[in-house]
């Protein structure tokens, strides 16, 4: 495994930096083009939230994104050390939803959380000292290997 890590200023200039390194790196692994616009409108949007929801405006602040590389998947954290929420509280109180939910099902404010959870493979939220978005992706072409396999088992 491979890990790199940035810190940016929690400002929302800084985001685009994130989605071009992403875009590199997942490249580089042999995401498809869809898979790494999925990943970088996730990572954007987990950036984003701590950009605008960790730190009062005059408090500053950074946001840390690791990118954890492995042959078969991309991790991707996304942390910040304001002021924390809680996750599964959030969620209730914009959802509920599924993976069958549309963006028309959600109130306003659940949009975020929604996009990250439905274009990621795995999302895990902890809430510490600040919120931590770990998001996984797992390789195309290792699901379809994987699908493939399960398929030709269905067709014995």
């Amino acid at each position: 495994m491979e890990y790199i890590e940035i810190k940016i200023p929690a400002k929302p200039e800084y985001v685009g930096v994130i989605r071009l390194t992403l875009s590199g790196i997942a490249g580089r692994m042999g995401f498809s083009y869809e898979e790494i616009e999925d990943m970088k409108i996730a990572v954007s949007e987990a950036c984003t939230n701590a950009v605008q929801h960790a730190y009062r405006a005059d408090e500053g602040g950074e946001v840390v994104i690791g990118f954890g590389i492995y042959p078969e998947k991309l991790e991707t954290m996304v942390a910040d050390y304001g002021k924390s929420f809680h996750f599964e509280k959030m969620k209730d109180r914009f959802g509920p939803y599924t993976k069958s939910s549309t963006a028309d099902d959600l109130s306003e404010g659940g949009l975020g959380i929604f996009l990250i959870e439905t274009l990621m493979d795995e999302v895990h939220v902890l809430n510490d000292s600040g919120v931590t978005v770990f998001m996984v992706k797992h390789v195309c072409g290792e699901r379809e290997t994987h699908d493939t396999a399960i398929s030709n088992l269905e067709t014995k």
